[in-house]
């Protein structure tokens, strides 16, 4: 027995090691495009940004744990094109792999501004650990940085740059940033403390156009929509990502936002999907749903690895997602669903004093909680709520923590 894991990043490397912790004693490969062995991501918009971490603590695993998964690794390595038919990958350097379970972990990337997507110097994403690296070469106290984007990748890089000096910029379409996901007082509140700490926030406006100097292919700066112009040394683009899919093109495997999964994450007979770029049925919440972050692809890949190994008696993955932002001296935490929410009350605290544990409702079920400042005790509760599926009312009901 052959099991295939494309995408070398914590969703692929917890499948692997779920399975030979589980007993598989089968053929494993891991392939991934990028030339390092599986390392955590988060960090690179904090620690590794702000220069606090060097490199060398990202690696997930010392290069001992991964030896003893007797794996074969294909790093530096793209997936090309698969063939459900003969079971079969194909990679960029020629080679096929013929497979009895695929396991598709190949995560997202950046989505990139309309007509800047060649090279510029002073042009960046931060995906990667070169991203950051390179990002972080060039923050110095007095640059200016532009960062588009008002999300948790966008926040979290512009809190680094003030800490370092820089002077920064942050566009966001939308008239209040995160309102999308959080609601409009959060995301009111949670932009307050950008403002606090000197940001210059332009809201309700896009970039037009990225200005560069031709001579030196050297960003200068962007337009926005609003006809106003921002001139910077440095922009990090940070609108989104798009799920790693294309080389599924062809393959008949269905794909839509990411790869299609049912509740057990299975996308076709003996093909799974892990991680960012799975969109799978989430029971505990009733609806698909593909989420991206770190803690969730660990939990994702350990189901899947189950699931192949008891293939006639496969378990719903039913997970509560969680994640989790570090921003100036604010910890953020957020568990369950947030986005189409119907109602949000805070619970404890209040949004002045940026200390606080808000919950979400949508239909008559509690969907997720967000808090800020507030100890693990706090928040541990409504994780065990969401997980039990509790009604509004029940969940709400809750004691206050002290």
């Amino acid at each position: 027995m052959h099991t295939v894991v494309v995408g070398a990043s914590a969703g692929g490397l917890a499948t692997a090691e779920g399975l030979r912790r589980l007993g598989y004693d089968g053929a494993l490969t891991v392939v991934g495009d990028e030339a390092h062995p599986p390392y955590d991501r988060p960090p690179l918009s904090k620690q590794i940004l702000s220069g606090a971490w060097a490199p060398d603590r990202l690696p997930l695993r010392p290069p001992a744990e991964l030896r003893a998964l007797d794996a074969r690794w294909l790093l530096a390595t793209a997936a090309t094109a698969v063939d459900p038919g003969t079971r079969t990958v194909s990679l960029a350097d020629g080679e096929h792999l013929g497979y009895d379970h695929l396991v598709v972990a190949t995560g997202v990337r950046p989505r990139r501004l309309p007509g800047a997507e060649a090279p510029l110097d002073g042009l960046h994403t931060l995906r990667t650990l070169e991203d950051a690296l390179r990002l972080r070469a060039r923050l110095a106290p007095g640059r200016r940085l532009v960062v588009v984007g008002a999300g948790f990748i966008g926040a979290e890089a512009a809190a680094v740059g003030r800490g370092l000096g820089v002077r920064v910029t942050m566009v966001e379409p939308a008239p209040v940033p995160l309102a999308h996901a959080v609601g409009s007082a959060i995301g009111t509140a949670l932009s307050r403390a950008h403002l606090e700490h000197g940001v210059d926030l332009r809201t309700g406006t896009a970039v037009a156009r990225v200005l560069t100097d031709p001579a030196h292919g050297q960003v200068t700066g962007v337009e926005l929509t609003d006809g106003s112009t921002v001139h910077a040394d440095d922009v990090l683009v940070g609108i989104g990502s798009l799920p790693n899919t294309e080389w599924l093109e062809g393959s008949g495997l269905p794909v839509d936002d990411g790869l299609l999964c049912d509740r057990y994450s299975a996308a076709a007979p003996r093909v799974w999907g892990v991680g960012d770029v799975a969109r799978w049925f989430n029971p505990l919440f009733g609806r698909p749903m593909r989420v991206e972050h770190r803690a969730h692809a660990a939990e994702h890949g350990l189901a899947v690895a189950r699931n192949i190994l008891d293939a006639g008696t496969p378990r719903p993955f039913a997970p509560v997602p969680y994640f989790w932002s570090d921003q100036y001296d604010l910890k953020i935490q957020a568990y369950g669903y947030l986005r189409g929410h119907q109602q949000v009350a805070v619970i404890e605290g209040d949004l002045d004093s940026l200390h606080f544990l808000a919950a979400y409702r949508t239909g008559d079920r509690l969907s997720g909680v967000l808090a800020v400042g507030m100890p693990p005790r706090a928040v541990r509760p409504w994780r065990a709520a969401l997980a039990a599926g509790r009604t509004w009312s029940e969940a709400t009901s809750l004691p206050a923590t002290a």
